[in-house]
């Protein structure tokens, strides 16, 4: 498909997804698109945005809105992230490393996936930045402190630990269609390959190097089903505070906790001196039936009280879910699968596509609601709900939150 192409019927973040759809095999596709068992909270995720409505007040609008946001001392070109969503090279060769260029270009952060093709090295390399990387909590603490110390050393200006993974999710549609790294390819699958040529002509040279990289030692064979079981096997249930604490230790800059959705576990965070936490279910692919993150927002918001900046991802489909999400005291929004949708589809340029139709769309919303800028944005710009008035009041006041460390401590 031609870029004029491309571009012409990628107008939203649902035609790349459709446009992704013709484009990759279904087994790939549905690897990023699908959740966990039924599948509920992944549609969830989406359908709470419904349910808050604008009140908008037009007459104090803008000719021209500032959508840039600070987080952790940097200043942010918009307030939307990209989230860590694994094995990004298997949708566009060195995928990591083009959303990555992608995300620096419209000057907002890149979160890497411990589960990447590239080596979180690999990825520094390219000096795209601001650049996070995630980790979990393994049965072996000490790889925890290893991946902890190689971002460290690669000069990573965060850090995510993800905790809603203590357990594999049971991802139906990855067992239905017999996903494996590299793809398989079976008979079955023909019709779908037959669909999506161009994608495999690009991707047959990479099978040989498709791998989870940040999980290679030296000397030992990259095989992806043996680190796939090896990434299973470290997964520990029993992972607890304390275990936060070790990382809060080791890691100097800022720490984020992502997977939070109780407001108790949020509250405790603070304490535990995270400098940020991330309302997210994974996506809707680890506990089907967890409540939406848009959902679990505002009464997390409202027990941290402004003392860390809340963030929030999961179903993020449209620019005015962003000022949804902001103006219910969110200060940035994480995006993944629209991300990959956009890499299926033109590499580096559909991710950068993607991310702007959330800046052109957050810009349009703003000026229809009469919002200058991000700090504008608040409960009195959303229609009232019996559900939000315990909140309302205690919106923490926007502009910065507390200084944080500077990873290069």
């Amino acid at each position: 498909m031609s870029m004029e192409r491309w571009r012409r019927e990628g107008g939203s973040v649902a035609a790349m997804r459709r446009m992704a759809q013709r484009a990759l095999p279904r087994p790939v596709f549905d690897f990023a698109d699908g959740g966990a068992e039924d599948e509920g909270t992944l549609r969830a995720n989406e359908s709470a945005f419904d349910a808050v409505e604008f009140l908008p007040k037009p007459l104090e609008g803008t000719d021209a809105r500032d959508l840039s946001v600070e987080l952790f001392g940097r200043r942010l070109a918009l307030p939307v992230i990209v989230g860590p969503t694994g094995l990004a090279g298997l949708f566009w060769p060195q995928g990591e490393i083009a959303t990555a260029r992608a995300a620096a270009a419209a000057g907002t952060a890149y979160c890497l996936s411990h589960g990447s093709v590239c080596t979180l090295e690999e990825l520094a390399a390219g000096g795209a930045s601001p650049r996070w990387m995630q980790v979990f909590v393994y049965r072996d603490r000490g790889f925890t402190d290893e991946l902890t110390d190689r971002a460290a050393a690669a000069g990573y200006d965060a850090l995510v630990l993800t905790i809603d993974n203590q357990l594999l999710g049971n991802r139906e549609r990855d067992a239905r269609n017999g996903f494996s790294i590299p793809p398989r390819l079976r008979l079955s699958a023909l019709p779908s390959l037959m669909t999506s040529l161009p994608w495999l002509l690009r991707m047959a040279p990479e099978f040989k190097t498709i791998t989870f990289g940040n999980y290679v030692r030296p000397g030992e064979a990259a095989d992806p089903a043996a680190l796939a079981a090896k990434m299973a096997s470290l997964l520990d249930p029993s992972m607890s505070w304390k275990d936060v604490a070790r990382v809060r230790e080791r890691w100097r800059g800022p720490l984020l906790l992502k997977g939070i959705l109780h407001p108790d576990e949020a509250a405790r965070a603070v304490d535990a001196g995270v400098d940020g936490i991330i309302v997210s279910n994974h996506g809707g692919r680890q506990l089907d039936g967890a409540v939406a993150s848009f959902r679990a927002l505002p009464p997390i918001v409202e027990r941290v009280d402004g003392r860390i900046p809340v963030l929030m991802d999961g179903g993020v489909r449209r620019g005015a879910d962003v000022v949804k999400a902001l103006a219910l005291g969110a200060r940035c929004c994480l995006v993944g699968r629209p991300v990959l949708w956009g890499l299926a589809v033109a590499g580096e340029a559909g991710a950068a596509h993607v991310l702007d139709i959330f800046r052109r769309e957050i810009d349009r919303v703003m000026g229809l609601l009469g919002a200058a800028g991000i700090d504008a944005l608040g409960p009195h710009l959303l229609a009232p709900r019996p559900d939000l008035d315990s909140w309302k009041a205690a919106r923490p006041p926007a502009g910065p939150v507390r200084k944080m460390k500077d990873a290069s401590e």
